[in-house]
């Protein structure tokens, strides 16, 4: 497990809200797992910054996660490997706190996501 509980910035839980509105998505942790996957499909680091925790939005790992935490978990790893980072515990958690910030961000600003069937789009385009 990477970290026990995630709290958001609550700049993070206002995009997410926007995305919940556009989307129909009514569960947080379901755009969560986008946002974090959209992010390390960069193959950057995102910038080092403090990212505060003052929203009320937590969720547990494993709710993060669901029955796919494990995979969640490698996932992070890999991509820490793969540019270069240590996988040590701290340095596990902290880049994805970090990925998951940028995810959120990134998913409200490409301007692209006005409904599920965006989300969806964006998805298969990225696979091509």
């Amino acid at each position: 497990m990477i970290i026990k509980q995630i709290r958001l910035s609550q700049h993070s839980k206002d995009q997410l809200s926007r995305l919940k509105g556009k989307t129909g998505i009514k569960n947080w942790n379901i755009l969560c797992r986008w946002a974090l996957c959209y992010s390390l499909k960069e193959k950057t680091i995102p910038t080092d910054i403090n990212i505060p925790s003052d929203s009320n939005l937590e969720m547990s790992w494993f709710t993060f996660g669901g029955e796919f935490s494990e995979i969640y978990e490698i996932l992070i790893k890999t991509w820490c490997s793969e540019v270069g980072l240590p996988t040590d515990e701290a340095t596990v958690s902290k880049y994805f706190r970090l990925n998951l910030e940028r995810g959120i961000s990134y998913l409200n600003g490409t301007g692209l996501i006005k409904s599920l069937d965006d989300m969806l789009n964006l998805a298969i385009r990225e696979k091509k």
